[in-house]
Formats: structure tokens, C-alpha cells, sequence
């Protein structure tokens, strides 16, 4: 299976946080990954980003960030011209999925960490 270049927003060095989870999965599963969060850490080896990286060729963006806290990355993530958005439970936000959706960017309400482990990511 290819490498999707993802970013993952809300990356925590917190263990017990899903999207702790997610991006130690996504490494052992051989995508290349680009951890943006509020707090500098390391997660999986890999710095937590805490600015707004430009990163090429993204393939997805997978949210672990609320609704109400997405507004002042809408640009950014939009910015990024990724294939698809992985709104994961928690984050659905209509106002960004018409948006992404208004730019061809395909978005998706699922679990990065369930799309992985039955291998449909």
C-alpha cells in the first residue's frame, strides 16, 4: 500500500490521547507523518509542529482538534490542498466540511485509528 502523507492536527505527546495513538499507527503502518499540535512534545519520534508547517503533497489531514477550536485553522488546513479530511469522532464540523468539500477536497467522519486497523486508511 502507498504512503498517504498525513498531517495529524491536535498531535499530543499524551499517551492516553487518541491522536498520541493515531500517529504511532500511522508510522507502523508506513505513512509519513507530520504531527501539528498546541504544546511542543515529540510523538514517535517526531517533533509536534507548533507552528503551521507548509507541508507538500499532503494526502490527508486527520482532525483531533473540537469544533469550536478548528475556526482558526480552517486556513491552513485548507491551504494544505489535501486529498481528504478525516473528521474523527468529536470534530465533525459542518461549516469546514463545506468548505473543504466547495474546494474538491473529499472529507470523511470515521476513526483514523479503526480505518487503519481493518485496513481501509
Amino acid at each position: 500500500m502507498p504512503s498517504k502523507k498525513t498531517v495529524v492536527l491536535g498531535a499530543s505527546d499524551n499517551p492516553s490521547r487518541y491522536a498520541y495513538q493515531a500517529v504511532h499507527r500511522l508510522k507502523a503502518h508506513g505513512h509519513e507523518v507530520v504531527p501539528v499540535g498546541i504544546r511542543r512534545g515529540q510523538v514517535a519520534g517526531l517533533d509536534i509542529h507548533t507552528d503551521k508547517p507548509t507541508v507538500d503533497d499532503v494526502d490527508t489531514v486527520t482532525l483531533y482538534v473540537g469544533p469550536q477550536n478548528q475556526p482558526a485553522w480552517y486556513d491552513y488546513i485548507l491551504d494544505l490542498k489535501p486529498r481528504r479530511i478525516i473528521f474523527n469522532p468529536g470534530t465533525e464540523n459542518e461549516e469546514l466540511e463545506r468548505r473543504a468539500q466547495q474546494q474538491g477536497i473529499r472529507t470523511e467522519e470515521a476513526c483514523t485509528l479503526v480505518m487503519l486497523s481493518i485496513g481501509n486508511y
